[in-house]
């Protein structure tokens, strides 16, 4: 079997000499090297544009209201979207693989690449009645996801009872509602917490665990989420009982959870008993 993979990158930092810069460089070398093709779009030198708005939709005639998520569908099945779209979701398309690089702002990703999702990842392409359901595997199924972000912050701020909260709850948007609902199985998220001012034997440990993680990123066994096929309702609310007791919070949509001592999902090894059934 041919172990080449096709992997896309997606980074979004404004200065190519930062973390983020250093850590797409790296990724990009280290998939290179094990002999995967990558692909890099990096937002800001591309000067993405952010906003979805008319110009999305050159067929819109624009004598009634813009119904995006209907104009999406449309210019998505017409092949209708703007030449910077299709070539975005070609890319998706290409990939066996996409990670996403970015600093954490705000408790979420900046605006840019926010833009890059709500623009690409259309109605009729990675969602909607045209495409599998959500939750399954479906629309973009057979693709690997990985977050590889940077945080400012110490990790202890981020644990079940850091003040931050866990960061698992604060990328489940991203882990469960963009990768998972389009169909992409999400690995547990790359972090480099303590960020700003990175020591250099620090950035060395953080280089030898992220080349672990790449070396993973089609072995390791992504983050057990629920499909909405077996274990929801018809108003897609888990059936009960499923859970196991005592879960709460985002963990019920877990298939099985085990909780280290900062409150975090442990990662999940292929061989782990607790997965059987």
């Amino acid at each position: 079997m041919d172990s080449t993979k096709k992997i896309l990158v997606v980074s979004a930092h404004p200065e190519p000499r930062s973390l983020n810069g250093a850590l797409t460089s790296f990724a990009v070398e280290e998939l290179r090297a094990a002999g995967h093709e990558v692909r890099v779009s990096d937002l800001y030198a591309m000067g993405w544009k952010a906003a979805v708005d008319a110009d999305d939709f050159p067929g819109h005639a624009g004598d009634g209201p813009l119904d995006v998520l209907a104009a999406h569908e449309r210019a998505t099945l017409a092949g209708g979207l703007t030449p910077d779209v299709l070539a975005e979701q070609e890319k998706v398309r290409w990939s066996d693989a996409v990670i996403l690089q970015f600093p954490m702002w705000w408790f979420s990703m900046p605006a840019i690449l926010k833009g890059w999702v709500d623009r690409v990842f259309t109605n009729g392409f990675a969602h909607g009645p045209a495409v599998a359901p959500p939750y399954t595997g479906g629309a973009l199924g057979g693709r690997r996801a990985l977050v590889s972000v940077t945080i400012g912050a110490r990790e202890s701020a981020f644990s079940d009872r850091g003040a931050h909260g866990r960061l698992a709850d604060l990328l489940f948007p991203v882990q469960h509602g963009l990768f998972w609902f389009t169909g992409m199985a999400p690995l547990e998220p790359f972090a480099v917490y303590g960020a700003v001012g990175l020591p250099a034997e620090r950035f060395a440990a953080a280089k030898r665990e992220y080349r672990r993680r790449l070396r993973g990123l089609f072995t390791d066994e992504p983050v057990p989420f629920r499909s909405l096929l077996d274990d929801y309702d018809r108003d897609m609310r888990l059936r009960p009982g499923a859970e196991e007791p005592g879960t709460a919070g985002l963990d019920v949509h877990l298939r099985s959870r085990r909780i280290t001592r900062t409150g975090d999902v442990a990662p999940h090894r292929a061989d782990d008993p607790s997965l059987v059934g």
